[in-house]
């Protein structure tokens, strides 16, 4: 397999000091000690406290390593999950423990595992493809997983065909494509909202917040998103065409297609595996991992490599990088493998520790953030004129604290809220107010723009 390799960045600074000013993997982490976070129960449009701190709650680095101590709880707002799942987002304690210099596999690859294979900036976990479910080939039928017998060979035992979490669990995925396993919240796909998908593939967003980690924006490189178990990053569906940084803004796609059969009795590289269930309306092509073959596209750049990955110029690593993407389709919905899989492109540890053992330095600013990350992008408000309420919706990440006023014309302040970092919702309710123009104001560090919003019943 073909290996790409970066040229090193000549400095006369000391490693560590090097470091704290230019690799991502220290700065790029949402940090908050204060703002907790929410649930939604079924049925119930108000969100509900878990008085959980959210997003990470302190970065300390060394010369080889960066440890994230975060919660697993997003801000944005989590459930409910309408296929029974009797457990709700809890406090995971987690230390993550993750390499400063990365470096590729050079002997047997690894396959992604089963549970964390990364973790989001705002410390929520990343999972793989998988939910634990198989095919029984002796007895035909599931295995695995909640509400079905012991694969053979026992709970961690792995079967020829190994179902796919995203079509299987998608009535269990809250808004923001996540759910909890045993309190572990996790995506195993793109972690933005279903209803802003161009094709809505999902109804759990009619009742509930439209909410996630970003918004995707197909005129802008997405944003770093997370970092795999193995120590690259992880971008959003979108990036610059070519690896070198040319060719504008592309999606960048995954090399994954479905195969062309009716029945599973191989591989697609051609090992006779025991078989599974033929292809039908129950258990439709996608429903397996297996289903899908690897298509290399040598002649098109912005196509992925077979663990979702390339070596390529981003915002964060003018010089390069490799890097995964979660990748999705024309219509925005996820697509195979997701994020990172079926294998990892470097060396993979499980990177959960217990603590600190070694001297560290605190890496702060991400919570007082300085001006130039402070967010400066856009933002939809709707409905506009409206009856009742607005909705603010913000397009890709938001790393800093965004303060939303609405004034009256003649400049009294109406209300205020705060968006907070990794989330991309707010509302006004405007029930209580008369008829009217009125002013929103949005305002980071050093960023500030105004909506006129018409408020006219009836």
């Amino acid at each position: 397999m073909k290996r790409l390799l970066s040229i090193g960045i000549v400095s006369l600074l000391p490693l560590p000091l090097l470091q704290a000013q230019l690799s991502p993997a220290i700065s790029s982490w949402l940090q908050n000690t204060s703002q907790t976070g929410s649930y939604y129960a079924s049925g119930n449009s108000s969100a509900i406290s878990n008085n959980i701190l959210v997003n990470c709650q302190k970065v300390e680095y060394s010369a080889n390593f960066v440890y994230v101590t975060a919660t697993g709880v997003p801000s944005y707002p989590t459930g409910p999950f309408l296929d029974g799942n009797p457990s709700n987002a809890s406090n995971q304690n987690g230390i993550y423990k993750l390499p400063l210099n990365p470096q590729p596999q050079l002997g047997s690859l690894q396959s992604t595992v089963g549970g964390n294979i990364g973790i989001f900036i705002n410390g929520v976990a990343l999972f793989d493809y998988r939910d634990g479910v198989g095919w029984n080939s002796i007895t035909n039928t599931l295995c695995g997983g909640p509400g079905n017998p012991p694969c053979p060979g026992g709970p961690m035992a792995t079967t020829a065909w190994s179902r796919d979490a995203i079509p299987a669990e998608k009535g269990g995925f809250d808004c923001s494509k996540g759910h909890p396993a045993n309190g572990n919240y996790h995506h195993h796909q793109n972690p933005s909202s279903f209803k802003l998908d161009l094709n809505v593939v999902s109804t759990i967003c009619n009742l509930y917040d439209a909410d996630g980690l970003y918004t995707l924006d197909s005129n802008s490189h997405s944003p770093l998103i997370g970092f795999a178990y193995d120590g690259y990053p992880i971008y959003g569906a979108y990036g610059y065409k070519n690896a070198d940084g040319t060719g504008g803004i592309a999606r960048i796609k995954s090399s994954y297609e479905l195969r062309n059969i009716s029945n599973r009795t191989h591989w697609a590289d051609g090992t006779d595996v025991n078989d599974g269930p033929a292809v039908s309306a129950t258990y439709f092509l996608g429903y397996f991992r297996e289903d899908y073959a690897f298509i290399s596209h040598p002649n098109d750049a912005d196509y992925l490599d077979e663990h979702n990955g390339r070596f390529c110029v981003t915002p964060e690593y003018p010089n390069g990088t490799y890097a995964y993407f979660a990748t999705v389709d024309e219509d925005w919905n996820s697509t195979y493998p997701y994020v990172v899989g079926p294998t990892f492109y470097g060396v993979y540890a499980d990177r959960k520790v217990t603590s600190v053992n070694e001297t560290t330095t605190t890496y702060s600013s991400g919570i007082g953030i300085e001006d130039n990350k402070a967010w400066k992008g856009t933002f939809t408000v709707f409905p506009n004129p409206t009856s009742d309420l607005i909705a603010i919706q913000f397009n890709g990440l938001i790393s800093s604290e965004v303060e939303l006023s609405l004034y009256s014309l003649e400049g009294q302040l109406i209300e205020s809220k705060t968006v907070h970092a990794g989330s991309t919702l707010a509302y006004f309710d405007l029930q209580k107010v008369y008829d009217g123009m009125y002013v929103l104001e949005c305002k980071s560090a050093n960023w500030k723009e105004s909506r006129r919003i018409i408020l006219k019943r009836e």
